[in-house]
């Protein structure tokens, strides 16, 4: 029961935002993150990884935030439909 607890409270750590924008065709879009931070990165890959196949605009979302690899830049990971 604890491990249940600490997923909760891992999950509330998490940042959260609302689907700005994303183009299953171009296979990327953006969160825009509840805390008023910049936008946030998401590719289909990450999406896929997260075990979806798809984001709609305006869908409430938790995800990690990593540096892309290639870019450098913060792209979302771990995506979670609220």
């Amino acid at each position: 029961m604890l491990s249940d607890a600490g997923a909760r409270t891992e999950d509330e750590n998490l940042p959260k935002g609302t689907v700005k924008f994303f183009n299953q065709d171009k296979g990327f879009g953006f969160i825009q993150p509840e805390d008023g931070s910049g936008d946030t990165f998401v590719h289909i890959s990450a999406v896929q990884r997260s075990g979806l196949e798809s984001l709609r605009e305006g869908q409430k979302v938790s995800y990690e935030i990593v540096q892309d690899r290639r870019s450098g830049k913060s792209a979302a990971e771990n995506i979670k439909i609220l």
